[in-house]
């Protein structure tokens, strides 16, 4: 077997055989090459004792290159301002009352950017360093992440500004001439200005129902719904603004279980479906309102509604995203936030939605409430 020369710290030469790939982890169990991020161990000497699969593929070095050596050689780390991260660190001479290094951005040789983190294990407190753990992760979904966000405010940016732009627009002219209009210009000016500040309503409820749902506090009051009257008030609302009566179809089949949800929710959900049939769908749009079946025969586990349209539907490769944040279709216009809020709002009550093919070829999305509990039983 071939031996190894190290230095300890304090400068002292310690001879020593290469250490095994997986340390102690083995002996309790556990294959480091089974985990997700990459882990990297050295021991009280500050060599390499563990060096995993996935260590190898954040950093593409191979574990037996890395394997024997000293930490900063086989890992060797600088800041963002070019500086030799384990020389700033210092795990084996500073501070004894350290014991870990939290997650922050390095740089790999060659400028690649890997998510850090180190635990210091001691014997006892303020005690001589055992083992030196450090986790690896990839920055790759970090910055998905930070796209997601700047997306976000590029859109919401565009959004804001051509309504924000109209309404400082005729304020300011009204404002500057308002004697030289006529009471129906006046109106007229008032009237956009008005359904502009809706618009901008809208957007900012929109943004922060995403931030409840991606922080998992949206809040459902539950209160006893009739499913089919809401969606008759929104057909009535659509009629009531020039849509032909018999572009709608609604059925529903009784007898409905009792349901309890959140109302102003489930006019959200519904509101988003059927304006996308009717602004994005052709031919008739089909409500459909069913009890949904449960697991226990003779007994409703909720209320299904089923949306349907008889255009030319979504495509088969965009159906799994159709429920991710920005998706438009093939049409542009909107925050593309509608469909991600509705399976947020619907997952919030328990329960489960679904896009496909209608009958008619048109899209077809399918909600399913389950009965739920009144918010005072809660």
């Amino acid at each position: 077997m071939s031996v190894g020369t190290s230095s300890a710290p304090g400068g002292r030469d310690v001879r020593r055989p290469p250490a095994p790939r997986h340390g102690g982890l083995a002996e309790l169990g556990i294959d480091p090459d089974e985990l997700p991020d990459g882990l990297v161990i050295a021991d009280e000497h500050g060599i390499v004792v563990c060096f995993n699969a996935a260590a190898a593929r954040i950093t593409a070095v191979r574990p037996e290159d890395a394997l024997g050596r000293r930490l900063e050689k086989a890992l060797p780390l600088e800041d963002l301002e070019g500086r030799r991260w384990w020389q700033l660190t210092d795990p084996y001479g500073g501070l004894s009352i350290r014991v870990r290094q939290p997650e922050r951005n390095l740089l790999l040789p060659g400028g690649r950017e890997v998510l850090v983190s180190a635990r210091y294990v001691r014997g006892e407190p303020t005690g001589p360093i055992r083992r030196v753990v450090v986790s690896l992760r990839d920055t790759e979904a970090r910055r998905r992440t930070e796209r997601s966000h700047a997306e976000l405010i590029a859109i919401v940016a565009h959004e804001l500004r051509s309504p924000l732009t109209s309404v400082k627009g005729f304020t300011a002219t009204l404002l500057a001439k308002w004697e030289r209009f006529t009471d129906d210009q006046k109106r007229l000016m008032l009237e956009t200005v008005d359904a502009d500040a809706n618009r901008v309503t809208r957007l900012i409820a929109e943004l922060l129902d995403i931030s409840r749902i991606d922080s998992g506090r949206l809040e459902v009051r539950r209160q006893p719904v009739d499913m089919g009257a809401a969606v008759g008030r929104h057909i009535q609302a659509y009629v009531a603004a020039g849509q032909p009566a018999d572009r709608f179809l609604l059925r529903i089949e009784q007898p409905l279980p009792d349901l309890w949800a959140d109302p102003d929710k489930v006019d959200q959900v519904l509101s988003n479906l059927i304006e996308n049939a009717v602004r994005h769908g052709e031919g008739t749009v089909t409500i459909d309102v069913t009890p949904a079946a449960s697991p226990r025969e003779g007994e409703d586990a909720g209320t299904s509604v089923t949306v349907s349209d008889e255009g030319s539907g979504i495509p088969e490769e965009s159906m799994n995203r159709v429920f991710t944040r920005f998706w438009r279709g093939s049409k542009r216009g909107g925050t593309g936030l509608g469909l991600y809020i509705v399976k947020g709002i619907v997952e919030a009550h328990g329960g489960t939605i679904t896009v496909g093919r209608a009958p008619g070829g048109g899209a077809e999305f399918r909600f399913t409430l389950p009965v739920g509990t009144p918010a005072h039983l809660l």
